[in-house]
């Protein structure tokens, strides 16, 4: 073989070489994207909620549910009807695809306006509250464990979010940690599902409980979708268009 065929050959060999790990490196991080994804909790959803009490319409509420990288992100924006007026309020829910919050943002407006930012490392909430005329304050909250549901006021998506976090192979009834970020609240909840139940026109609806120490939701979803939230002892509920 002559010199210069030996060097073509050495010169296509080294471009090969790199052509390949560019290969194999595109079908990992495929491959890689592709199992995330498949572990997460969610799946992307967006919509819209009535907010009834007593049968009249007091509000409505916007939500979105999309992936961001390699996490979650769940925002709403609520108008509810009051005696004091409209308020309104919003709030942004990033999640680890294991349903472990990375931070949360709300704010609201109507008669009185009001924000805060939580930052969530491990077990721990920090929050920073920012209320109209005064200096930020700032609490924290320390938990039993990392995967906290946030259950805000005023913003329903959460709970669809907190049905993602329910575990039906384990089944029963299973507690979560919880924070109810506008009224700076720790505590618990209990969750149970009860299956498929009949829901009207021969269409058969999951029922999951919530349950806290003083209030009982009962949450019914399509194939994981929430499509409405009863509250019995507040005569509410939550309807999507």
């Amino acid at each position: 073989m002559t010199q210069t065929k030996k060097r073509i050959l050495a010169a296509c060999a080294f471009v090969a070489i790199p052509a390949i790990l560019a290969a194999a490196v595109s079908m990992l991080a495929v491959a890689a994207t592709e199992g995330s994804k498949s572990l997460s909790l969610f799946t992307p959803d967006k919509g819209n909620f009535r907010i009834l009490v007593n049968g009249q319409q007091m509000g409505k509420e916007e939500f979105d549910i999309s992936q961001s990288g390699g996490d979650w992100v769940a925002k709403g924006t609520s108008e509810i009807q009051s005696a004091d007026g409209v308020t309104h309020v919003s709030g942004t829910l990033q999640l680890h695809a294991d349903g472990t919050p990375v931070s949360y943002e709300w704010s609201t407006q109507g008669a009185k306006k009001a924000s805060a930012t939580i930052g969530f490392s491990g077990p721990t909430a920090t929050i920073e509250l920012r209320l109209e005329g005064r200096r930020p304050f700032t609490q924290q909250f320390t938990f039993e464990t990392p995967q906290i549901a946030v259950l805000d006021n005023n913003l329903y998506y959460q709970y669809a979010v907190l049905a993602r976090l329910y575990d039906r192979d384990k089944k029963g009834v299973q507690t979560f940690a919880v924070l109810v970020p506008q009224e700076l609240t720790p505590g618990s909840v209990t969750v149970e599902s009860l299956g498929e139940q009949p829901s009207g026109g021969g269409k058969k609806l999951e029922e999951l409980v919530v349950k806290t120490e003083d209030l009982e939701v009962d949450l019914y979803l399509d194939s994981g979708r929430l499509v409405r939230i009863v509250a019995p002892s507040t005569n509410a509920e939550i309807v999507r268009q």
